[in-house]
């Protein structure tokens, strides 16, 4: 509790710093999941996202092995498996303490609910959903994951109703420049040693416009939560869908 407390204001300036000034019940659901759960905004545990908070898959491990959690299986549900339509359900059952019952959780994932970053892994998502959904029973975590959220990982039909919000660039920089955004993909590319031309042509083609700087502020926090999130559990595959954007464009006479 002491940790958590001394650790307040830093967590509520970073998260400032990220999203911008908080409205006042976002500040203090905030500090109620630093307090209650020891989350922090500084170690990535939290996202903030359309005026909710959402807890990350590294906060929930972070906040079991601070409860001293005994252990997690995970194993395939076959009957709702189709590995050739890339469909997965996995079940994971958490165990707080030595021969407890435990808290079981189901996830699922397939191309329609993935980001186009993570085509070919959905037996992965599927993974993580699943624990992260017994993790949040164990815990009595009122809060969804934000790896559960389908639109934030590009599923079709929300992705076209992301497009429309799109707006035109800003001459000023005052919307659309958004420096503190910039700030925090400049971080990121830093901190995994990525190309900065190839994460800016993602960007652009994961956000559906012609270039970064006109896509809306919304999508650009979304891209940037995904590449954190997958530059942290699979950077391989991250660089991988880097490389694909180096590939020279074939010249039709």
């Amino acid at each position: 509790m002491k940790n958590t407390t001394k650790e307040m204001p830093m967590n509520m300036r970073i998260a400032d710093d990220i999203w911008g000034p908080l409205s006042k019940p976002a500040r203090i659901r905030l500090r109620e999941l630093i307090v209650r759960y020891g989350l922090s905004v500084a170690a990535g545990d939290l996202q903030y996202l359309d005026a909710r908070w959402y807890v990350t898959h590294a906060g929930l491990l972070r906040l079991a092995q601070r409860k001293h959690c005994t252990g997690i299986s995970v194993c395939q549900v076959r009957d709702f498996c189709d590995p050739g339509t890339c469909r997965w359900v996995f079940k994971a059952t958490v165990y707080k303490r030595t021969g407890s019952k435990g808290f079981a959780g189901y996830g699922d994932a397939d191309p329609s609910n993935v980001s186009p970053l993570v085509r070919g892994a959905e037996m992965r998502v599927a993974e993580t959903r699943a624990v992260n959904r017994a993790l949040r029973k164990a815990y009595g975590i009122g809060l969804c994951s934000v790896e559960e959220l389908g639109w934030l990982t590009g599923s079709a039909g929300p992705t076209g109703e992301q497009q429309q919000s799109i707006e035109p660039p800003n001459p000023n920089g005052s919307s659309n420049g958004q420096p503190r955004l910039r700030d925090r993909l400049c971080l990121l590319i830093r901190q995994y040693n990525l190309d900065p031309t190839l994460v800016k042509a993602y960007a652009a083609d994961f956000c559906g416009t012609p270039t970064l700087k006109e896509a809306s502020r919304e999508l650009v926090e979304s891209f940037i939560s995904h590449l954190a999130t997958c530059a942290k559990e699979n950077r391989d595959g991250l660089l991988c869908k880097l490389n694909s954007y180096a590939q020279p464009v074939e010249v039709k006479l």
